[in-house]
């Protein structure tokens, strides 16, 4: 298994998983919550400078 070195498409897959565990199991992060939309700034801008 091969993890990729674009930093952006990493995050992109974290905060994919993060999304669909949530929507499928109904998981509240509560204060954490904050985390997914940073999350899904990080990667996109990272994706878009190419890194």
């Amino acid at each position: 298994m091969q993890i990729t070195k674009n930093i952006g498409m990493l995050l992109l897959a974290i905060y994919l998983i993060l999304i669909g565990v949530m929507s499928l199991f109904g998981i509240n992060l509560g204060e954490l919550n904050i985390l997914v939309p940073i999350l899904a700034l990080a990667s996109g801008a990272l994706i878009l400078i190419g890194r």
